[in-house]
């Protein structure tokens, strides 16, 4: 059987933090205020896995109530994830993500953001996806004061 889930985040950016996008350090002024390393590409990617498992999400499992996951990196979360699928007979099939963000430009990032967050996984760099799209000036988006991600994704369940 499979099955597909959806995941989403977004992350006020800040200066003086680092911009970590897809379990890639980008150049840039700002970076994604979170309890962890803020990669919201990262964590759409574990919710949209999570949720096509039935699983729940990243709250459940990495709260940010709890200090153990201050500042963590991310790569933790989709390895983690990647243990818990495996644990419910499921393999992740492909996985695609856009993040939305006005600058820097990621190009020339997507590449290593794919190969990273396919190694994270334990999958193919070929079922990973990952895609960057402006906000065309609008909202807070376009105003460069957040980061956002949306991810979905297809597992095959045993």
């Amino acid at each position: 059987m499979q099955r597909i889930g959806q995941g989403y985040d977004i992350h006020r950016l800040v200066e003086g933090r680092p911009l970590r996008l897809g379990c890639v350090e980008v150049p840039s002024e700002r970076g994604a205020l979170g309890h962890s390393d803020g990669d919201a590409a990262a964590h759409a990617v574990c919710d949209a896995l999570l949720g096509a498992a039935a699983l729940g999400d990243m709250g459940a499992f990495f709260p940010s109530s709890d200090e153990r996951w201050r500042g963590a990196d991310s790569r933790i979360f989709l390895r983690e994830v990647a243990t818990r699928l495996a644990a419910a007979g499921a393999t992740v099939v492909n996985v695609d993500v856009t993040i939305v963000i006005e600058r820097p430009r990621l190009a020339p990032h997507l590449p290593a953001m794919r190969a990273a967050i396919a190694e994270a996984l334990g999958s193919d760099v070929g079922r990973v996806s990952v895609k960057a799209k402006s906000a065309d000036s609008i909202g807070a988006l376009g105003a460069w004061q957040a980061v956002e991600a949306h991810a979905i994704a297809l597992i095959d369940m045993r």
